[in-house]
């Protein structure tokens, strides 16, 4: 039998996703960048149902804006029954690639109406993130990496390799623009691709993208798994957690309850470390002060500290 084309391939794995993951769904928006990777989803999603493309103009790079026009005339000629440019302002917080994200994500979440959006992360994506958090030491969480189903975010493509898309394109005759930032060695993602992905593919004998893929989605199963049991003891948690309740708890459990409880009191942007700051003060207590934390406060600082045998959280200014 004849290998189906790059197109029908992602034809079908866009309508399997989409009544695996969105049966009820009569229509839906994708996220396009004028890539290959969202030009070819945008092509699949167009042919499944109503698709609305939002293109966002981060203003980054002279020329964006006619590169967002041109992608907004290729989704109309894809079949979209609509494309809006979205042009964002991008704050500085966090760095570049954090602050572009969440000018991105922003942008669409008010944009989308309600309706589920779909992102064109496909498996080069996927290992690409488990290596990154392989290499932070980010734990459990970051190494299952990026989800399928993540509502109102849907990525269908997950398990799709990057060549696929390039060759829908291809197949439909699109140009798809390449972003110069993919190519700049600046950035550490642009290295995993360019250089560290291939040498493991070359090393082990390929199949390394599969792997990591398979990694993550393992992970994933386990993290659900722990965070369910977590919420469950999160759901007695007051203000205050009772010291004695929480050391009774397994370590994977108890460090999960506590990030929690951390976010439920204001705390954003934890870090592993911090975490398990806190954790010491329940299962190594010496008499130690008050853990900073993150969060998005001004002019104050976030802790969690030990009280009369229970986890307190308290601000001081900066």
């Amino acid at each position: 039998m004849d290998r189906p084309s790059a197109v029908a391939a992602l034809r079908a794995a866009v309508a399997g996703f989409a009544a695996e993951c969105l049966p009820g769904a009569t229509s839906w928006c994708v996220a396009l960048s004028g890539g290959p990777d969202s030009l070819a989803l945008t092509a699949a999603a167009a042919a499944a149902l109503p698709t609305t493309a939002l293109i966002v103009d981060h203003g980054l790079q002279a020329g964006s804006d006619e590169v967002a026009e041109t992608a907004r005339r290729q989704a109309h000629d894809l079949g979209c029954v609509d494309a809006q440019v979205l042009r964002v302002q991008v704050g500085a917080g966090g760095g570049p690639e954090a602050a572009a994200r969440a000018a991105r994500y922003a942008a669409l979440d008010v944009a989308r109406s309600e309706a589920p959006v779909l992102l064109a992360h496909t498996l080069d994506d996927q290992a690409e993130t488990v290596l990154l958090g392989l290499g932070r030491g980010s734990g459990a969480r970051s190494i299952a990496g990026m989800r399928v189903s993540d509502p109102p975010w849907y990525r269908p493509l997950l398990g799709v390799r990057r060549r696929a898309t390039h060759e829908a394109c291809a197949e439909l005759g699109f140009v798809s623009w390449d972003d110069p930032h993919n190519h700049d060695p600046r950035f550490t993602r642009v290295r995993l691709r360019t250089e560290v992905l291939p040498l493991l593919e070359d090393v082990l004998g390929g199949g390394v993208a599969e792997a990591l893929g398979r990694t993550a989605a393992a992970l994933r199963e386990d993290t659900d798994a722990l965070d369910g049991l977590a919420t469950l003891s999160l759901e007695d948690v007051d203000e205050t957690v009772a010291v004695t309740a929480l050391a009774e708890l397994p370590t994977a459990v108890r460090r999960r309850v506590i990030r929690g409880w951390l976010l439920r009191g204001g705390a954003a942007n934890l870090t592993d470390k911090q975490i398990r700051a806190v954790d010491a003060l329940v299962i190594a207590w010496h008499g130690q002060g008050g853990v900073a934390v993150g969060s998005d406060l001004r002019q104050q600082r976030l802790f969690a500290a030990r009280r009369d045998g229970r986890l307190v959280m308290y601000t001081q200014p900066v």
